[in-house]
Protein backbone atom coordinates (compact mmCIF):
# COMPACT_ATOMS: atom_id res chain seq x y z
CA UNK A 1 0.00 0.00 0.00
CA UNK A 2 0.95 3.44 -0.99
CA UNK A 3 2.07 6.07 1.70
CA UNK A 4 -0.48 8.46 0.49
CA UNK A 5 -3.40 5.32 0.79
CA UNK A 6 -2.26 4.69 4.27
CA UNK A 7 -2.34 8.48 4.83
CA UNK A 8 -6.20 8.40 3.90
CA UNK A 9 -7.22 5.53 5.58
CA UNK A 10 -5.91 7.10 8.80
CA UNK A 11 -7.51 10.66 7.96
CA UNK A 12 -11.24 8.37 7.16
CA UNK A 13 -10.80 6.53 10.52
CA UNK A 14 -10.92 9.84 12.67
CA UNK A 15 -14.56 10.30 12.21
CA UNK A 16 -17.38 8.75 10.45
CA UNK A 17 -18.74 11.91 9.71
CA UNK A 18 -16.10 14.71 8.76
CA UNK A 19 -16.30 16.22 4.89
CA UNK A 20 -12.51 15.48 3.77
CA UNK A 21 -10.86 18.42 1.93
CA UNK A 22 -10.10 17.80 -1.70
CA UNK A 23 -6.98 16.51 -1.94
CA UNK A 24 -4.42 18.66 -4.22
CA UNK A 25 -4.31 17.54 -7.85
CA UNK A 26 -8.48 17.20 -7.76
CA UNK A 27 -9.41 18.18 -11.56
CA UNK A 28 -10.67 21.63 -12.07
CA UNK A 29 -13.89 22.44 -12.17
CA UNK A 30 -17.76 22.46 -10.03
CA UNK A 31 -18.92 19.67 -8.72
CA UNK A 32 -22.03 17.59 -9.05
CA UNK A 33 -24.94 18.66 -7.53
CA UNK A 34 -26.13 14.70 -8.22
CA UNK A 35 -23.05 13.37 -7.46
CA UNK A 36 -23.64 15.21 -3.17
CA UNK A 37 -27.08 14.19 -3.20
CA UNK A 38 -26.33 10.70 -3.74
CA UNK A 39 -23.31 10.15 -1.44
CA UNK A 40 -25.35 12.77 1.35
CA UNK A 41 -27.91 9.77 1.34
CA UNK A 42 -25.82 6.70 1.66
CA UNK A 43 -25.05 5.12 4.94
CA UNK A 44 -22.83 2.54 5.18
CA UNK A 45 -24.26 -0.22 7.18
CA UNK A 46 -23.14 -4.07 7.47
CA UNK A 47 -19.87 -5.81 6.90
CA UNK A 48 -19.27 -8.68 5.77
CA UNK A 49 -15.93 -10.62 5.69
CA UNK A 50 -14.18 -13.69 3.42
CA UNK A 51 -10.53 -14.19 3.84
CA UNK A 52 -8.72 -10.86 2.34
CA UNK A 53 -12.02 -9.33 1.54
CA UNK A 54 -13.77 -7.07 3.45
CA UNK A 55 -17.62 -4.83 2.11
CA UNK A 56 -19.17 -2.39 3.43
CA UNK A 57 -22.60 -2.49 2.10
CA UNK A 58 -24.15 1.01 1.39
CA UNK A 59 -28.02 1.54 1.79
CA UNK A 60 -30.14 4.94 1.31
CA UNK A 61 -29.67 6.55 -1.74
CA UNK A 62 -31.79 8.87 -3.46
CA UNK A 63 -35.53 8.48 -3.00
CA UNK A 64 -38.00 8.46 -6.07
CA UNK A 65 -38.48 6.49 -9.21
CA UNK A 66 -35.68 5.92 -11.02
CA UNK A 67 -35.06 4.88 -15.09
CA UNK A 68 -35.72 1.36 -16.24
CA UNK A 69 -32.46 -0.04 -17.30
CA UNK A 70 -30.78 -3.04 -18.28
CA UNK A 71 -27.77 -4.81 -18.00
CA UNK A 72 -25.45 -5.20 -20.61
CA UNK A 73 -26.04 -9.52 -20.11
CA UNK A 74 -29.92 -8.85 -19.86
CA UNK A 75 -29.54 -6.82 -23.37
CA UNK A 76 -27.71 -9.24 -24.99
CA UNK A 77 -29.70 -11.92 -23.58
CA UNK A 78 -33.24 -10.28 -24.95
CA UNK A 79 -31.75 -9.73 -28.26
CA UNK A 80 -31.51 -6.15 -27.97
CA UNK A 81 -28.23 -4.92 -27.76
CA UNK A 82 -25.62 -5.76 -30.58
CA UNK A 83 -22.13 -5.12 -30.46
CA UNK A 84 -19.27 -5.35 -33.41
CA UNK A 85 -16.18 -4.42 -34.97
CA UNK A 86 -16.29 -1.48 -37.28
CA UNK A 87 -16.49 -2.08 -41.12
CA UNK A 88 -12.99 -1.48 -40.65
CA UNK A 89 -12.07 -2.76 -37.74
CA UNK A 90 -9.48 -0.70 -35.41
CA UNK A 91 -8.34 -1.74 -31.86
CA UNK A 92 -9.53 1.49 -29.90
CA UNK A 93 -13.39 1.56 -31.12
CA UNK A 94 -16.95 -0.46 -31.48
CA UNK A 95 -19.93 0.01 -33.10
CA UNK A 96 -22.75 -0.92 -30.33
CA UNK A 97 -26.62 -0.73 -30.93
CA UNK A 98 -29.65 -0.64 -28.77
CA UNK A 99 -32.51 -2.43 -30.50
CA UNK A 100 -34.78 -2.38 -27.76
CA UNK A 101 -37.16 0.05 -25.25
CA UNK A 102 -34.82 0.01 -22.63
CA UNK A 103 -32.20 2.21 -21.47
CA UNK A 104 -28.75 -0.41 -21.59
CA UNK A 105 -25.95 0.20 -18.52
CA UNK A 106 -22.42 -0.25 -19.87
CA UNK A 107 -20.57 -0.57 -17.11
CA UNK A 108 -16.07 0.50 -17.19
CA UNK A 109 -14.09 -2.41 -16.63
CA UNK A 110 -16.60 -5.01 -18.38
CA UNK A 111 -15.23 -7.37 -20.38
CA UNK A 112 -16.36 -8.14 -23.96
CA UNK A 113 -15.27 -11.37 -25.88
CA UNK A 114 -15.30 -11.74 -29.58
CA UNK A 115 -14.32 -9.95 -32.50
CA UNK A 116 -10.70 -9.24 -33.79
CA UNK A 117 -9.52 -9.81 -29.83
CA UNK A 118 -11.56 -9.42 -26.68
CA UNK A 119 -11.77 -5.42 -25.00
CA UNK A 120 -13.02 -3.75 -22.30
CA UNK A 121 -15.24 -0.80 -21.98
CA UNK A 122 -13.01 2.51 -21.06
CA UNK A 123 -16.46 4.09 -19.11
CA UNK A 124 -19.80 4.18 -18.10
CA UNK A 125 -22.34 4.30 -21.04
CA UNK A 126 -26.14 4.93 -20.22
CA UNK A 127 -27.34 3.70 -24.48
CA UNK A 128 -30.92 4.94 -25.00
CA UNK A 129 -33.87 3.10 -26.48
CA UNK A 130 -33.64 2.71 -29.74
CA UNK A 131 -30.19 4.04 -30.01
CA UNK A 132 -28.88 3.14 -33.47
CA UNK A 133 -25.74 2.06 -34.26
CA UNK A 134 -23.02 4.59 -32.25
CA UNK A 135 -19.18 4.08 -31.49
CA UNK A 136 -17.58 3.46 -28.08
CA UNK A 137 -13.94 3.30 -26.89
CA UNK A 138 -12.44 0.53 -25.82
CA UNK A 139 -9.08 -1.19 -24.72
CA UNK A 140 -7.51 -4.45 -26.09
CA UNK A 141 -7.27 -7.01 -23.38
CA UNK A 142 -6.14 -9.79 -25.16
CA UNK A 143 -3.18 -8.91 -26.87
CA UNK A 144 -1.42 -11.72 -28.99
CA UNK A 145 -4.64 -11.83 -31.13
CA UNK A 146 -5.66 -9.91 -33.98
CA UNK A 147 -7.90 -12.50 -36.23
CA UNK A 148 -11.29 -14.50 -36.46
CA UNK A 149 -14.31 -13.82 -38.76
CA UNK A 150 -16.64 -13.21 -36.09
CA UNK A 151 -17.79 -9.54 -36.03
CA UNK A 152 -19.86 -9.64 -32.76
CA UNK A 153 -19.00 -9.43 -28.95
CA UNK A 154 -20.88 -10.72 -26.08
CA UNK A 155 -20.39 -10.11 -22.48
CA UNK A 156 -20.18 -13.36 -20.03
CA UNK A 157 -20.37 -11.18 -16.85
CA UNK A 158 -16.57 -10.48 -16.40
CA UNK A 159 -15.41 -7.36 -15.48
CA UNK A 160 -12.04 -6.11 -15.12
CA UNK A 161 -10.66 -5.83 -11.58
CA UNK A 162 -10.20 -2.26 -9.49
CA UNK A 163 -6.41 -2.08 -10.60
CA UNK A 164 -7.25 -1.99 -14.14
CA UNK A 165 -10.50 -0.27 -13.72
CA UNK A 166 -8.15 2.68 -12.11
CA UNK A 167 -6.44 2.39 -15.75
CA UNK A 168 -9.43 2.92 -17.58
CA UNK A 169 -10.37 5.88 -15.60
CA UNK A 170 -6.93 7.63 -15.92
CA UNK A 171 -6.79 7.14 -19.67
CA UNK A 172 -3.40 5.30 -20.24
CA UNK A 173 -1.91 4.39 -22.71
CA UNK A 174 -2.92 0.84 -24.24
CA UNK A 175 0.93 -0.50 -23.58
CA UNK A 176 0.10 0.13 -19.66
CA UNK A 177 -3.04 -1.47 -19.74
CA UNK A 178 -1.36 -4.81 -21.68
CA UNK A 179 1.09 -4.60 -18.71
CA UNK A 180 -1.58 -4.36 -16.31
CA UNK A 181 -3.41 -7.45 -17.47
CA UNK A 182 -0.20 -9.27 -17.62
CA UNK A 183 0.33 -8.18 -13.99
CA UNK A 184 -3.26 -9.77 -13.38
CA UNK A 185 -2.15 -13.02 -14.90
CA UNK A 186 0.65 -13.55 -13.11
CA UNK A 187 -0.85 -12.90 -9.98
CA UNK A 188 -3.25 -15.16 -10.31
CA UNK A 189 0.32 -17.68 -10.43
CA UNK A 190 -1.66 -19.48 -13.73
CA UNK A 191 -0.23 -19.99 -17.31
CA UNK A 192 -1.17 -17.91 -19.27
CA UNK A 193 -3.47 -17.74 -21.68
CA UNK A 194 -1.71 -18.17 -25.47
CA UNK A 195 -2.69 -14.95 -26.77
CA UNK A 196 -2.83 -13.20 -23.42
CA UNK A 197 -6.48 -12.96 -22.80
CA UNK A 198 -7.59 -11.68 -19.26
CA UNK A 199 -10.79 -13.69 -19.80
CA UNK A 200 -9.23 -16.72 -19.89
CA UNK A 201 -8.07 -16.27 -16.68
CA UNK A 202 -11.08 -15.78 -15.00
CA UNK A 203 -11.95 -19.31 -16.77
CA UNK A 204 -8.98 -21.47 -15.28
CA UNK A 205 -10.34 -24.00 -12.65
CA UNK A 206 -8.46 -23.29 -9.46
CA UNK A 207 -9.41 -19.04 -9.94
CA UNK A 208 -12.88 -19.82 -10.66
CA UNK A 209 -13.57 -22.62 -7.57
CA UNK A 210 -11.93 -19.15 -5.73
CA UNK A 211 -14.26 -17.20 -7.11
CA UNK A 212 -16.92 -19.45 -6.56
CA UNK A 213 -16.06 -19.41 -3.08
CA UNK A 214 -16.53 -15.51 -2.80
CA UNK A 215 -19.91 -15.24 -4.62
CA UNK A 216 -20.91 -17.69 -2.04
CA UNK A 217 -20.20 -15.74 1.03
CA UNK A 218 -20.56 -12.08 -0.13
CA UNK A 219 -23.06 -12.06 -2.66
CA UNK A 220 -26.22 -9.89 -2.74
CA UNK A 221 -28.23 -11.98 -0.49
CA UNK A 222 -26.28 -11.09 2.34
CA UNK A 223 -27.11 -7.66 2.15
CA UNK A 224 -31.06 -7.05 0.62
CA UNK A 225 -31.97 -3.80 -0.12
CA UNK A 226 -28.39 -2.26 -0.57
CA UNK A 227 -27.40 -0.32 -3.29
CA UNK A 228 -23.76 -0.51 -3.58
CA UNK A 229 -20.53 -1.69 -1.56
CA UNK A 230 -17.05 -0.33 -0.41
CA UNK A 231 -14.56 -2.87 -1.10
CA UNK A 232 -11.15 -3.40 1.30
CA UNK A 233 -8.66 -6.06 0.19
CA UNK A 234 -6.58 -6.52 3.48
CA UNK A 235 -6.18 -3.07 4.49
CA UNK A 236 -6.38 -0.97 1.27
CA UNK A 237 -9.54 0.08 -0.14
CA UNK A 238 -9.42 -0.97 -3.55
CA UNK A 239 -12.81 0.07 -4.98
CA UNK A 240 -16.77 1.94 -4.17
CA UNK A 241 -19.22 1.26 -6.41
CA UNK A 242 -23.16 2.90 -5.74
CA UNK A 243 -26.39 2.52 -7.84
CA UNK A 244 -29.58 4.47 -8.70
CA UNK A 245 -31.53 1.56 -7.08
CA UNK A 246 -31.36 -2.21 -5.43
CA UNK A 247 -32.30 -3.61 -8.23
CA UNK A 248 -29.62 -2.38 -10.74
CA UNK A 249 -26.98 -2.88 -7.73
CA UNK A 250 -28.08 -6.80 -7.40
CA UNK A 251 -27.75 -7.19 -11.41
CA UNK A 252 -24.46 -5.61 -11.87
CA UNK A 253 -23.15 -7.32 -8.10
CA UNK A 254 -22.06 -10.48 -9.48
CA UNK A 255 -19.43 -9.64 -12.23
CA UNK A 256 -17.90 -6.76 -9.89
CA UNK A 257 -17.60 -9.44 -6.88
CA UNK A 258 -15.63 -11.66 -9.08
CA UNK A 259 -12.89 -9.05 -10.61
CA UNK A 260 -12.39 -8.15 -6.44
CA UNK A 261 -11.98 -11.57 -5.89
CA UNK A 262 -9.51 -11.65 -9.12
CA UNK A 263 -7.33 -8.98 -7.58
CA UNK A 264 -7.84 -10.64 -3.83
CA UNK A 265 -6.82 -13.67 -5.05
CA UNK A 266 -3.43 -15.15 -2.80
CA UNK A 267 -3.32 -12.09 -0.29
CA UNK A 268 -3.98 -13.91 2.73
CA UNK A 269 -3.74 -11.47 4.89
CA UNK A 270 -6.82 -10.30 6.70
CA UNK A 271 -7.93 -6.62 7.45
CA UNK A 272 -6.95 -6.13 10.82
CA UNK A 273 -9.70 -3.27 11.41
CA UNK A 274 -12.80 -3.27 12.93
CA UNK A 275 -16.27 -2.87 11.34
CA UNK A 276 -16.80 0.26 13.00
CA UNK A 277 -13.70 1.77 11.74
CA UNK A 278 -14.65 0.52 8.02
CA UNK A 279 -17.36 2.12 8.45
CA UNK A 280 -15.99 5.25 9.11
CA UNK A 281 -13.69 4.95 6.20
CA UNK A 282 -16.55 4.64 3.52
CA UNK A 283 -18.70 7.66 5.29
CA UNK A 284 -14.97 9.52 4.45
CA UNK A 285 -15.09 8.73 1.08
CA UNK A 286 -18.40 9.21 0.24
CA UNK A 287 -18.44 12.75 1.77
CA UNK A 288 -14.99 13.59 -0.09
CA UNK A 289 -16.57 12.17 -3.68
CA UNK A 290 -19.40 13.71 -2.93
CA UNK A 291 -17.11 17.21 -2.21
CA UNK A 292 -14.77 16.71 -4.96
CA UNK A 293 -14.63 18.82 -8.46
CA UNK A 294 -13.93 17.53 -11.40
CA UNK A 295 -15.53 17.75 -15.05
CA UNK A 296 -18.32 16.65 -16.63
CA UNK A 297 -19.16 15.63 -20.11
CA UNK A 298 -21.07 13.47 -22.85
CA UNK A 299 -20.32 10.34 -24.37
CA UNK A 300 -22.10 7.51 -26.89
CA UNK A 301 -24.82 7.33 -24.43
CA UNK A 302 -27.28 9.78 -23.04
CA UNK A 303 -26.82 11.85 -19.78
CA UNK A 304 -23.28 13.41 -18.47
CA UNK A 305 -20.28 11.32 -17.22
CA UNK A 306 -18.84 13.36 -14.18
CA UNK A 307 -15.14 12.71 -13.41
CA UNK A 308 -12.95 13.37 -10.68
CA UNK A 309 -9.82 12.29 -8.20
CA UNK A 310 -9.33 11.95 -4.83
CA UNK A 311 -5.16 11.63 -5.11
CA UNK A 312 -4.89 7.92 -5.17
CA UNK A 313 -8.54 7.59 -6.09
CA UNK A 314 -10.26 7.70 -9.88
CA UNK A 315 -13.75 8.16 -9.24
CA UNK A 316 -16.84 8.46 -12.08
CA UNK A 317 -20.64 9.57 -12.11
CA UNK A 318 -22.93 8.47 -14.61
CA UNK A 319 -25.72 11.49 -14.05
CA UNK A 320 -28.77 11.18 -16.43
CA UNK A 321 -31.80 13.52 -15.82
CA UNK A 322 -30.17 14.71 -12.63
CA UNK A 323 -29.90 11.65 -10.66
CA UNK A 324 -26.33 9.19 -10.40
CA UNK A 325 -27.25 6.02 -12.48
CA UNK A 326 -23.55 4.38 -11.11
CA UNK A 327 -21.12 5.77 -9.26
CA UNK A 328 -17.84 4.04 -9.63
CA UNK A 329 -14.16 4.87 -7.26
CA UNK A 330 -11.62 2.60 -7.78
Amino acid sequence: MTTTRRSFLRLAGLAATATLTVPRGAAAGPGSPALQRLTAALQPRNVARHGALALVWLHGGEPGPAPSVATLEEAQASGALLITERGSATVPELIVDNRGKTHVLLLAGEILLGGKQNRVLREDILLPPLSGPRPISVYCVEQGRWSGTRKEFEGKAYAAQPSLRRKLLDKDDQGRVWAEVDRSVQALRIAPAPTGSLAQAYEAPEVRRRLDDTERALDERAARGAVGAMVVIGDEVAALDAFQDAGLFTREWRKLLRAHAVEAYGRGVKGSHGDDELRKRARALLDAAGGATGSARGNAGVGQLFEFRLTEFRGAALDYEGRVVHLGVV
